[in-house]
């Protein structure tokens, strides 16, 4: 189960040198998820006001290349586990040739808010991913 999303690198994404600032490569999967679930229906918004989020619980990042001002490049994601109350991502920031510019797999936890605590993901996600393989 794969899902591609579009990057655009900024300005505003790099340092000095026009090349992508560390941590905004986490910003571009973070994003790349986000649209994942907007694009099976799920409302985050919805989520929320029932007191479920996902929050990142682990990372464990590859930079491999230099991504620049002006890229256009597109961030791959595959969920490699779905657990009870927890998924894991691989993560890709490519070119159109495939070239790895950085990996990484993210643990993303389900937690009742309230609590901060881990929660069961909601059978309707779990359907959806499930759906979508």
């Amino acid at each position: 189960m794969t899902f591609n999303w579009p990057i655009s690198i900024y300005y505003e994404d790099t340092d000095a040198g026009g090349v992508v600032y560390h941590s905004n490569y986490l910003n571009f999967f973070e994003r790349a998820r986000t649209e994942w679930l907007k694009s099976l229906a799920i409302n985050q918004t919805e989520l929320l006001k029932q007191d479920i989020a996902f929050v990142v619980k682990h990372a464990d990042i590859d930079f491999r290349i230099a991504a620049r001002f002006e890229q256009s490049l597109s961030v791959r994601s595959t969920l490699t586990q779905l657990k009870k109350a927890s998924m894991v991502f691989h993560q890709q920031l490519i070119d159109e040739q495939d070239n790895v510019y950085c990996e990484a797999s993210i643990t993303v936890a389900c937690i009742a808010l309230s609590k901060m605590r881990p929660k069961g993901i909601p059978q309707s996600i779990v359907q959806e991913f499930n759906r979508a393989r």
